[in-house]
């Protein structure tokens, strides 16, 4: 399960309902410094009441590793791959090409220039923006995590601004690692959706895990080095309402509910024995002089399990 985090640069924000821990972009010193997600906005520890949502689900913690990370961090889809040997992923900054084969998440790639980031915190929100300019790409991205007054609900807010002359289209995804209450993955971990779900494919559906209406349902409990996986959970609409997440360690009762202002590209499912993941895509496209937003909300709450 998780694992004490060692220091790195961070900051504490908080209101009177939650307390959580962000990881600063740092690139000589930071928590996570690879080049799988975004930069901005790791969350090592949220506590509401006592509960505890995130931690390193891995049992050993390396800056360089694509997946060493912690909260609902968020990745975006290279631009630029198959135009020559630099490309680049928002909130990374230009990357250099290993070979000539595919794009993949898992590989380390050179960092040729991370941009400039700069980060404000006061209270209850901190703001981090990466500005970079590299051969015709140019953009201001902004993160803002903040916590909304007098209610337990964190939002995530984006700003990606295009200020180069070429054309910013991707994809973003929040990989969501929850670890609530340090509860193995199985029966106790319920999730549900805002659509009934229809499921295609999938590595241990309707085995390890079962589509029940609007809920994903364990049969039993993810063992070390077992996983579920599914490319698509299909059902969804058009529109943000089935952006609509919920979590729930139902031993615990430990709860959260995910809302977004974006309709769903996709929506992928991923879990291992000690985090379960729903992945939720959006597109983005920014064109010169043009800037995209979005912002995800994350409400929790603690249910009565007498």
């Amino acid at each position: 399960m998780a694992t004490a985090q060692p220091d790195f640069p961070s900051t504490t924000i908080n209101n009177e309902h939650l307390e959580a821990k962000v990881y600063l972009p740092d690139a000589k010193n930071g928590y996570y410094r690879s080049t799988r997600f975004d930069w901005a906005g790791v969350i090592g520890s949220l506590q509401f009441k006592g509960h505890e949502y995130f931690g390193n689900w891995l049992p050993e913690h390396t800056p360089t590793n694509p997946e060493s990370i912690s909260g609902p961090v968020e990745a975006f889809y290279p631009i630029g791959y198959e135009d020559g040997d630099i490309f680049l992923v928002i909130g990374i900054g230009m990357l250099r090409k290993l070979d000539d084969k595919p794009y993949h998440f898992m590989n380390q790639y050179e960092i040729v220039d991370g941009g400039q980031w700069e980060v404000q915190s006061e209270g209850d929100q901190i703001t981090m923006v990466q500005t970079l300019e590299y051969s015709g790409y140019a953009y201001e991205y902004t993160k803002t995590i903040r916590l909304a007054d007098d209610e337990p609900k964190m939002i995530l807010v984006h700003q990606l601004k295009n200020i180069g002359n070429k054309l910013l289209e991707t994809t973003v995804y929040n990989h969501n690692f929850f670890i609530i209450d340090n509860e193995t993955t199985g029966p106790n971990i319920m999730t549900a959706f805002g659509y009934d779900l229809e499921v295609k494919d999938g590595k241990g559906f309707g085995e390890k895990i079962v589509a029940d209406g609007n809920k994903l349902v364990y049969q039993t409990a993810l063992q070390k080095g077992e996983y579920v996986f599914t490319p698509d959970l299909q059902g969804y609409g058009s529109t943000a309402d089935d952006y609509d997440i919920r979590i729930e360690n139902v031993k615990s009762g430990a709860g959260v509910h995910i809302t977004a202002d974006q309709p769903l590209l996709k929506m992928v499912y991923w879990a291992s024995h000690t985090t379960a993941c729903p992945e939720p895509y959006l597109q983005v496209k920014a064109a010169p002089d043009q800037e995209f937003s979005w912002d995800i909300e994350y409400e929790f709450s603690i249910l009565n399990t007498q």
